[in-house]
């Protein structure tokens, strides 16, 4: 499939341990879950920052969340058209779990430290 000259660039967290939050979460998803993740994330790759509630959210600053019934995955917009996929949860309350929350802080600090690192 030939990509679109305003595509935009999906790319997933790697933590220095090799881990891959968001991988992980979607590897777990199975039925209606895994069908929301994927046209969620091929709407965020075609659309960007133009994705508006209900499908797409701030949390708080420079955190976003892709939402379906569910399915939650959360991201980064970087320069260059490019988008960080951080985590993701099933969403079983309305709000978004405080411990969820503090990694997603953890990773948003981590991808700027490694931009000044790497540029």
């Amino acid at each position: 499939m030939s990509r679109s000259p305003t595509a935009w660039i999906v790319e997933r967290l790697l933590l220095v341990s090799g881990a891959c939050p968001v991988q992980t979460f979607l590897d777990g998803l199975n039925g209606q879950n895994r069908i929301d993740a994927v046209a969620l994330l091929k709407l965020l790759a075609e659309h960007g920052n133009t994705l508006r509630p209900p499908t797409s959210k701030l949390l708080e600053q420079g955190v976003f969340e892709l939402r379906s019934h569910q399915v939650r995955i959360f991201y980064m917009f970087r320069p260059g058209r490019r988008v960080i996929l951080l985590d993701g949860i099933i969403k079983k309350q309305d709000a978004i779990p405080k411990a969820t929350m503090k990694l997603l802080r953890q990773y948003r600090r981590l991808v700027k430290a490694m931009e000044e690192a790497s540029g």
